[in-house]
């Protein structure tokens, strides 16, 4: 059974930053390219950051500097590290894996608010 568990969302101020956590099982973790989509309400999710399998990342042009993407294969996780945020960066956090199918995880929201 495959799972995805991201974690390390929550509130936190503009101009600050956050970790998230995309925790893997049931998968050949190092075999698949790894993303981070956010969705913002009444908004289509989008991409905001990938990783392939060759750790070959790429950036929405929005994060771009702010934001760094990373995985441990070892520990089957891929990371966000969220710098310098802004109210625009508030959205549920998705991280996904694919290699020919594509597994979601359930999402943790991260609220940028005075």
């Amino acid at each position: 059974q495959v799972q995805l568990v991201e974690s390390g969302g929550g509130l936190v101020q503009p101009g600050g930053s956050l970790r998230l956590s995309c925790a893997a099982s049931g998968i050949i973790f190092s075999a698949f390219n790894m993303g981070w989509y956010r969705q913002a309400p009444g908004k289509q999710r989008e991409p905001v950051a990938t990783i392939t399998a060759g750790s070959i990342t790429n950036y929405a042009d929005s994060v771009k500097g702010r934001f760094t993407i990373s995985r441990d294969n070892a520990k089957k996780t891929v990371y966000l590290h969220m710098s310098s945020l802004k109210s625009e960066d508030t959205a549920v956090y998705y991280c996904k894996a694919e290699w020919g199918v594509n597994y979601w995880g359930q999402g943790t929201q991260v609220t940028v608010s005075s």
